[in-house]
């Protein structure tokens, strides 16, 4: 089964949780089906749902001999301990021969290729692409569709369309996130669940007051987003250069499905027998009365506002699907000795890397502004990040600033630094800076494939950042083979897996050790709370300016910038602090500690950063200096360290797949 409007392809793609309901959606008014397998998925909270390896297999017989196509979903970050698994299944899903698989790590693609397999592969929502240059590098590693960014307006798609020729994916029913795409690492440092994993625990649904100023503000779910809605604009859909018009719901119910296929189903139908005629709103009240939450168009028409956060539905703290509580307010874990000495005992199991005599350990300072960046100089810093997000009321760096900076940087190394997302004109921005005279820089530090692709030849080294999300040895290895020189290790990365990765990884290491990383990158505005609602109270932010907006449960305050492109960066309530492990850091073979700077004053920051040096000079003092360290905000917290991972559910996982494959063959 296929539409076409006027020689384009339209593909109605509907969500399936397990096999019955599979075998009931194959049926109804769409064109093609997508699933996940037993493991490697982004849907792993609800048991019993997803598929067998021999219902996958029968799956797509079944949607072969109807005339449509099923796609598979492996589409979560694999740790060290999930390789072995994934080539396995990669294996199976040749044979079993899924008309696509959907990919967030780079890792799959990798293993596709050594193992010499032609599975086609789309890219998931999760890669965030959302520019020319990241599509047309998809292209290059032979991606056939792309699933853009849920920010993504629809006259970026039909121009990126029109560049590219990339079949687009696009969402057009479900549920939402807040936060872009495989940006949000809140679940994992709170509670050791990733979102990137299939794990989330859906923080953004919490109650939440918001403060600013010395004032409170009446928004109490102002994370939480309404469910996307494109029934009533179909014909922008097509004429926005969608190929697959995607429905969000692999944990809902049968009936719920097939209503949603049935409706968008009969409206593309309709709008392709009479384009002029066509009733938008035919079945908007069946729709609307079987909703969820409330509904929104999201991005599709340009930055919703407030307009996208939900109100009528919230509250309730559970998923909508299952009646289960999502989970509720949770204060970030405090760092504490017995974690300490676990890590440690963890640890010590692993022979001593074949990095870990690195001649001399290195010290990199993310900052925010040029004072900033001269303190961490005058303290010892081996590398100066320029931010790319500054954050207000700064401004971005000028080439006058950066010219002055390394008039007065000696032997410490500059780098600019990237915005996380890049628009077209943001690339051409760059560009023009980086295409000019050469700049008295020492790299380049990217955030997203494009830009390794776009800058890779501009004579800079490039420095791979954290949001890259670089979880396993082959994933780092693919962004080297691309021309980055040193990777930032994902921060979600609990205490065994970080272990694994830093023992195996082909690139120089570097991994975030201190400071408050943003946990939430988001195109949504928190601040246009303050602007459009009158407070309702009066008081102070607990441990960070008045000026400086906070999310406040009664478990903490976490604190949320905003950077000169508009964008928010909600943040840790507590300091990442990792002085206590750096030997164990350099004997696990890190050779760059990376601070998170931004949110510090000069002072502070030259405090941490002295500490800092001082343990990896010295790094058998590491506690002893840890002890003498302040916290600045809240406390100090190990983030995803708190937690041991995932190494005994993937040793488990593979054995239990290992077991069914062979009961295939």
């Amino acid at each position: 089964m296929a539409r076409y409007f006027n020689g384009k392809e339209v593909e109605l793609l509907a969500p399936a949780g397990t096999f019955e309901i599979f075998k009931e959606v194959i049926k109804a008014n769409c064109d093609a089906v997508y699933f996940g397998g037993p493991s490697l998925n982004m849907r792993m909270m609800r048991k019993g749902y997803n598929f067998t390896l021999e219902q996958i297999t029968e799956a797509v017989q079944i949607a072969r001999a109807l005339g449509k196509r099923a796609y598979v979903t492996v589409n979560n970050l694999l740790n060290e301990g999930e390789l072995e698994e994934a080539a396995d299944y990669l294996r199976f899903l040749e044979s079993a021969a899924p008309d696509a698989i959907i990919v967030q790590d780079f890792a799959v693609l990798e293993l596709i290729r050594q193992l010499g397999l032609s599975i086609p592969v789309h890219s998931s929502v999760m890669m965030n692409v959302h520019n020319i240059e990241m599509v047309e590098a998809l292209k290059e590693l032979g991606v056939t569709r792309v699933v853009t960014s849920r920010e993504m307006d629809l006259a970026s798609t039909r121009y990126l369309k029109a560049q590219t020729g990339m079949e687009l994916e696009y969402f057009i029913h479900g549920d939402m996130c807040s936060v872009h795409g495989a940006n949000c690492y809140f679940s994992s440092l709170v509670f050791g669940m990733s979102s990137n994993r299939g794990k989330c625990l859906k923080p953004c649904r919490w109650d939440y007051r918001v403060k600013k100023d010395g004032f409170v503000y009446p928004s109490e779910y102002p994370l939480a987003v309404k469910d996307m809605y494109m029934y009533e604009h179909i014909p922008e859909l097509i004429h926005g250069g969608i190929t697959s018009f995607k429905i969000e719901g692999r944990m809902r119910d049968t009936a719920f499905v097939l209503m949603l296929i049935n409706a968008y189903g009969d409206a593309i139908d309709r709008y392709i027998a009479d384009p002029v005629g066509f009733e938008r709103a035919k079945d908007r009240d069946l729709l609307y009365e079987n909703r969820k939450r409330d509904f929104s168009t999201a991005y599709a028409f340009g930055r919703p506002g407030l307009s996208n956060i939900n109100k009528r539905y919230e509250g309730t703290g559970k998923f909508y699907s299952t009646g289960k509580v999502f989970s509720t307010p949770t204060e970030e874990r405090e760092l504490g000795e017995k974690r300490l000495n676990e890590i440690k005992e963890i640890w010590s199991e692993f022979s001593p890397s074949s990095k870990s005599g690195a001649s001399r350990l290195e010290l990199s300072v993310h900052v925010n502004n040029v004072t900033q960046a001269e303190a961490a100089m005058k303290a010892g810093a081996d590398h100066i990040y320029l931010s790319g997000d500054v954050y207000e009321p700064d401004h971005a760096f000028t080439k006058e600033e950066i010219k002055q900076l390394a008039a007065q940087k000696g032997d410490v190394k500059l780098y600019v630094c990237l915005p996380r997302m890049m628009t077209e004109l943001q690339f051409e921005i760059y560009d023009g800076l980086l295409s000019g005279e050469p700049l008295p820089i020492d790299g380049v530090v990217v955030t997203n494939l494009g830009a390794v692709r776009k800058f890779a030849g501009k004579g800079y080294p490039l420095v791979g950042d954290f949001n890259l999300n670089v979880y396993n040895k082959l994933s780092a290895g693919f962004y080297h083979n691309m021309g980055v020189t040193r990777l930032t290790a994902s921060m979600e990365l609990p205490a065994i897996d970080l272990r694994a990765l830093l023992a195996e990884a082909p690139a120089p290491m570097e991994a975030l050790v201190h400071g408050s990383p943003a946990l939430m990158y988001m195109e949504h505005d928190l601040y246009e709370n303050t602007e459009v609602f009158e407070p309702v109270g009066e008081e102070d932010n607990a441990h960070v300016a008045n000026s400086v907006l906070v999310l406040k449960t009664d478990k903490g305050e976490s604190p949320v910038y905003r950077d000169v492109h508009g964008r928010n960066h909600l943040t840790l309530a507590k300091e990442l602090c990792l002085l206590p492990l750096v030997r164990e850091l350099k004997e696990a073979g890190l050779e760059v500690f990376r601070i998170e700077g931004a949110t510090y004053s000069p002072e502070q920051l030259a405090t941490i950063i002295t500490a800092y040096k001082s343990a990896l000079n010295e790094p058998d003092r590491a506690e002893e200096l840890f002890a003498s360290l302040q916290p600045v905000y809240a406390g100090y917290t190990l983030g995803a360290l708190q937690f041991d991972g995932g190494a005994a559910q993937a040793n488990t996982a593979l054995s239990a797949l290992q077991a069914e494959t062979a009961g295939q063959r």
